[in-house]
Order: structure tokens, then sequence, then C-alpha cells
């Protein structure tokens, strides 16, 4: 694994003299990240060492694990709101690891890597992954994709009832679906669709995150399946307007623009 860049200790120094002025920040309600937690997982004590120093004097709550195994138990016993796992690990690589993760939790994953192909980011995000950050990199521009990360994950409540977002309110129990105040009838197959899109606003979700989800694993490569749902579900959600709430991202997959 490579070194870690002098940058990211030089970044953990004015982070640990700025704790202050982030907690009065906390107070006033307009940056809300106490409490919130982030598992490490890599196996380098160098890059976990930095990572815990930083993301802690921010206010977050850290825990490392130095291996894939280790972060499923932290998982199990210590539920995180973020993930930032390394590529390369001895045991389990970090694409198994979000594979795993994802099978069961929808927290957010955010993948580095020194590998900066087109290739190795694609099999981490079809695995599940939401970001990929390349080594090396500044720790301003990961503290804030976590920021980013976090601000479109709500930790799952098991009595939810309703998704409100933008312009939508989706009926869980009833599987009904307002839009702009106005009925919409869809099929099952366009709800869990639609409600899978509700759970990521404006995030960029593979075409294989979609039809593993939504369909299960065994549709994963069935890409003409999910373009003709997606064209039944724009049409009905669009239908009489001009706004386009699902976006095409060429080559990738969709995002969902859920309007104001």
């Amino acid at each position: 694994m490579a070194r870690i860049p002098l940058s990211w200790r030089d970044s953990a120094i004015p982070a640990q003299r700025s704790a202050s002025r982030r907690t009065h920040r906390h107070a006033e309600g307009r940056l809300t990240v106490a409490g919130r937690r982030i598992l490490v997982v890599d196996d380098e004590p160098q890059i976990t060492r930095v990572l815990r120093t930083t993301l802690s004097s921010h206010g977050y709550e850290i825990r490392v694990a130095n291996d894939a195994v280790a972060a499923l138990d932290v998982v199990n016993d210590w539920p995180p709101e973020l993930i930032i796992t390394d590529l390369s690990m001895p045991d389990m690589s970090g694409v198994d690891l979000t594979r795993k993760v994802r099978a069961k939790s929808e927290v957010p994953i955010i993948v580095l890597s020194v590998r900066g192909e087109e290739r190795s980011k694609i099999e981490a995000l079809d695995a599940g992954a939401d970001d990929y950050v390349t080594k090396p990199f500044s720790m301003s521009e990961l503290l804030a994709r976590v920021r980013a990360n976090l601000r479109r994950f709500t930790p799952p409540k098991p009595e939810e009832q309703e998704i409100s977002v933008g312009d939508f309110k989706i009926d869980l129990p009833g599987h009904r679906v307002l839009v702009r105040g106005e009925e919409v009838r869809l099929t099952p197959k366009e709800f869990d669709l639609l409600v899978y899109f509700a759970r990521h606003p404006d995030k960029v979700v593979t075409h294989a995150v979609l039809l593993r989800s939504v369909w299960g694993p065994q549709s994963v490569n069935q890409n003409e399946y999910l373009r003709v749902f997606i064209g039944q579900l724009r049409k009905k959600l669009e239908a009489g307007g001009d706004t386009h709430y699902i976006l095409t991202e060429p080559w990738v997959g969709y995002r969902f623009a859920p309007g104001e």
C-alpha cells in the first residue's frame, strides 16, 4: 500500500486547532455532525491514525477496523452512519466488504484507493459504494465528501410510514404516491423503484445497484429491462409537466431529482 502523503499529516493540524470554532457552529445549529458515527477500515495504521484524528477533531465519533472481518463485527455491534474503507486489504477486498454490508444496510460507503482507473471505480460503485476517492487526496476533499454522503443518509426507522422528499409524498404501507399533491398510480415494481430513488435523492445510482436492490442479484445484468421500467415510471411521474425527476447519467445509471 502506498505511504500516506505528507499533505494528510499537515491537514490534520489545522483541523484540530479549529475544533472549538466547529463546536460553536454545532451549538448554533448551522452544522450538525456531533455524534455521527463513522467506521474507518484500513490495514495501514498510519492512515487510520490520521483519519481518526482529523475526523474526530471535526466532531465525528470514530471506530477503526484493521481488516474487513473486524469491520463486519463493528457494523453488527455499533451500526455506523458512514463507512470509509480501503480497497486493498489482505483478508477481504473493499469491494467484497461493500457487497456484504450492502446486503443488509444502506449506510453510505466511501472507498479509498490508489487505483484510479475507470474499471476499479465502476467495480466499487457496482458493488454498492456511494463514492470513490483516489489516493493521494486532501483531507478537505474527503471531509466535503463525508458531509455530502451524510446529508443524503437518514438512518432507517422501523416505524417509517411515509417518505416526503421534494415534490413527493410516498405512503409506504398504503403504496400510494402523491406528486405535487396529485395521486399517481404505480405498479408494485414501479413503486419499489420509486421508493429506492426517494431514499437516495440527488445521488447517482448505477444500473447494477438498482437492479440488485429492486429485482435481486439475479437481475444485475438486465439493463434493458431496467430502461423499460424507468421509461414507464418517467411517463407517470412527469405526465403533464416539464419537470424531469429521473435523470440519466450516461453509461453509469440514473439520478433522482425530487424537486424543491
